[in-house]
């Protein structure tokens, strides 16, 4: 028998969303962003890059702007509106200080009491490569939660040191546990992803279907938590 998923901790107010691309947060966690901002709590995006490598047909200097763009408009859809980009180079986003620092500032700034990543594992769900960015990235995120707590640790840069993170949250990850019922919230998460429409355009096949490739996965995770129809899973790291 399948073992069932966990409700997600409620008892927070502040998350930061640390990605390496936009739309990588849409293929799967957007609808749990739609339903924490809908009960009033305060979630921002970071990007470490603006995904200019990610459409074959367009140039970097323009898919750039394009693709910050959309990841606004997807981010909007789901009531956040504080969306950031490091400027890493897309497609060859390095695990280092450089990127520690700059998410741990963040940290620092937002003060979140939920980090939500990207999977950092070297599997998707069901098996397939993940690619480095995503796990460099993640990788970094968990990391620059202790950096962002350690005053010592690149000192003067980004304000007081923030301790007060209670837990990662990693989407996509093989090894999730916990889930957010995302019933009421599920149209909103298949239009925050349908605002990548260039990328989507590009993209093509299955996971251009913007309803069709995140309703299955939907219900698959509402299968496994209990009183849902429609969830989204994560591995839930305790800090």
């Amino acid at each position: 028998m399948t073992e069932s998923y966990i409700p997600m901790p409620t008892d927070w107010e502040r998350a930061l969303v640390v990605v390496a691309h936009p739309d990588d947060l849409e293929y799967g966690g957007a609808g749990a962003v739609a339903r924490w901002t809908g009960e009033g709590r305060t979630v921002a995006y970071l990007l470490a890059t603006r995904g200019e490598a990610g459409i074959d047909t367009i140039p970097p200097a323009e898919c750039g702007p394009l693709r910050e763009a959309e990841q606004r408009a997807a981010a909007a859809e789901v009531g956040v509106s504080d969306v950031e980009f490091l400027d890493h180079p897309d497609g060859v986003v390095e695990y280092g200080l450089p990127l520690r620092r700059d998410i741990a500032v963040a940290i620092r700034r937002h003060r979140p009491e939920l980090v939500i990543t990207s999977n950092h594992r070297e599997t998707w769900p069901g098996g397939g490569l993940n690619m480095a960015d995503h796990r460099n990235v993640g990788l970094a995120a968990l990391d620059a939660v202790r950096d962002a707590a350690n005053r010592w640790v690149f000192p003067d840069q980004g304000g007081e040191p923030w301790d007060g993170v209670r837990w990662v949250a990693v989407a996509a990850s093989p090894l999730a546990g916990h889930a957010v019922d995302i019933g009421a919230r599920f149209d909103q998460a298949v239009a925050s992803l349908r605002a990548h429409a260039a990328y989507l355009e590009a993209l093509g096949g299955d996971m251009a279907d913007a309803e069709g490739f995140l309703r299955p996965m939907a219900e698959a995770d509402g299968a496994r938590l209990p009183g849902a129809e429609l969830a989204v899973a994560f591995e839930l790291i305790a800090v």
